[in-house]
């Protein structure tokens, strides 16, 4: 495994500037790769990829393969000769600090839609052809996934005519006829969404930049991989999920969070031997050089929750298929990178699946002075060498919010609480936390911990209001943008200091 220690920056492409109302894979993401370099970063850690849907969660996506169409940069399309200046030249009044979703997506599918017409202007479709060959085992049922679903009014699948829901080949071959050119528009919008991710890919690793993505461990019902392979979930004869995933309550929430996914027969996974997993894995590792499991506790034990209960309160745990999946990962991919998510109940099976596994676990900054059981562990004389500090996730309060909240709304603790746990924060630092984003910056960056990774609000210093989501909530999450005029050559010379003082300022993954 690797030994340097590293650092970097936790931000998603949606949250990148742009003029086209959406952070995409444009000038503004090398840019942000040159940040990183010129700051001696050396990770840029994401959230999946995917194609959003209802909520514009990336967890909750229209496919486990598909990328976010949505991310496609519309400049870069005039650069390589799809699109032409004029047609860019007029753009909505998008907000610069958020993300309007219905905006965003109605300008971009247009522009995409004139990228397919204007397609043959290409001198050569062969990489095209070549794309799907290769990918077929996934792009040909999204692709008519989403054709479908676009003819019924984005329904969820379950609401469709039975000869489309049924997934019936003698069915889906009318459909396909039918459906031929609004089929050939979505595959050819996955082959530039990969074309220009691999752009940006290699051009972080000219840079010394590797890439940390995410996998969420399970998939939403609404999905092609769901409506193509329903013999792999737990669902009634209508498609309708039978048990839906989740957690208890927990940190993040008093009622636990229920996510609604279907969840997996993982016995019949096993019996094909992994190769659904070991697909989405390939995917993955073929777009970035890490991989952070998303709910690693969900493949040791995982919390069932009948599907008619409306909260997280009423489940139970049940096994997962554990290292039996890694195994067959491994034999596959090789010696593969990731980053366990072990928040949350986690017990003692699962800190072992993890060791034997030998993945680097996460410690956030955030839940070190609270009255977590597992608080103490996360503070960063209790960390070892082979972990993740975080000051925060995507899922947290950024540190300047959180460390001026208020009991309400944004916090399940008590005013009490709260006192007593920014009273423990300023004597474990020793400052007087007016500027609280550095102070955890610097704590996190001396962790020893080998890998470090900061969200960038709280490298700016930002409050709540740029929280990113807020766990158990559907609105206003995944909004969040930045402008470049926020970093400043002060921040950049903090963060460089920072990354020097500590030894991470150089180095990639390797062995």
């Amino acid at each position: 495994m690797f030994a340097k220690r590293l650092s970097g920056i936790l931000l998603h492409p949606t949250s990148l500037p742009s003029r086209f109302g959406i952070g995409d894979m444009g000038p503004s993401a090398y840019t942000f790769a040159d940040f990183l370099a010129r700051t001696g970063q050396s990770l840029w850690q994401i959230l999946p990829l995917g194609h959003i849907s209802f909520g514009n969660s990336p967890y909750m996506c229209l496919s486990a393969f598909a990328g976010n169409p949505y991310l496609i940069s519309p400049q870069k399309l005039v650069d390589d000769g799809y699109l032409d200046s004029s047609d860019i030249e007029r753009i909505p009044d998008f907000p610069n600090d958020r993300v309007d979703y219905a905006m965003a997506i109605d300008y971009k599918l247009n522009l995409l839609r004139k990228t397919f017409d204007k397609r043959d202007k290409k001198a050569s479709l062969e990489d095209y052809y070549g794309f799907c060959e290769k990918n077929s085992f996934w792009l040909d049922d999204y692709a008519l996934f989403v054709s479908l679903k676009s003819i019924h009014n984005l329904k969820p699948w379950t609401m469709w005519e039975q000869n489309a829901s049924d997934h019936d080949p003698q069915n889906l071959a009318i459909w396909r006829n039918r459906l031929a050119e609004d089929i050939e528009f979505w595959k050819f919008t996955q082959y530039l969404f990969f074309k220009q991710w691999n752009d940006l890919k290699m051009y972080c690793e000219r840079n010394g930049i590797s890439i940390i993505g995410d996998i969420p461990v399970y998939v939403a019902h609404d999905s092609a991989e769901v409506w193509a392979n329903r013999d792999l979930f737990y669902l009634d004869d209508l498609g309708n999920p039978l048990v839906v995933a989740g957690v208890p309550p927990d940190y993040f929430s008093a009622t636990g969070q229920r996510w609604g996914n279907p969840i997996y027969r993982w016995e019949k996974m096993e019996k094909r031997g992994f190769l659904w997993w070991i697909d989405r894995f390939r995917i993955n590792f073929s777009m970035v050089d890490m991989v952070r499991l998303d709910h690693f506790r969900g493949f040791e034990a995982y919390w069932e929750i009948p599907a008619h209960e409306p909260t997280a309160e009423n489940g139970r745990w049940i096994k997962g298929p554990g290292k039996k999946l890694f195994d067959a990962v491994h034999n596959a991919l090789g010696n593969v990178n990731m980053i366990a998510e072990d928040l949350g109940v986690i017990t003692a099976e699962v800190d072992s699946l993890r060791d034997e596994l030998g993945y680097p676990g996460m410690r956030i900054l955030q839940m070190a002075f609270g009255t977590d059981p597992k608080a103490s562990e996360y503070r960063p004389h209790n960390h070892i060498h082979n972990c993740a500090v975080y000051t925060a996730s995507h899922d947290h309060n950024t540190t300047v919010g959180w460390f001026t909240a208020k009991s309400g709304s944004q916090s399940t603790q008590s005013e009490q609480e709260i006192q007593s746990e920014r009273n423990l924060v300023r004597k474990y630092l020793n400052t007087d936390c007016n500027q609280i984003h550095w102070d955890m910056i610097r704590l996190a960056m001396s962790s020893v911990a080998r890998i470090c990774v900061i969200p960038l609000q709280d490298i700016l210093g930002l409050g709540t209001e740029t929280r990113m989501n807020m766990p158990g909530t559907t609105k206003g999450n995944w909004e969040w943008r930045f402008t470049q005029e926020m970093i400043s050559g002060e921040i950049e010379n903090k963060l460089r200091y920072l990354a020097e003082l500590y030894e991470r300022s150089s180095g990639s993954f390797g062995t």
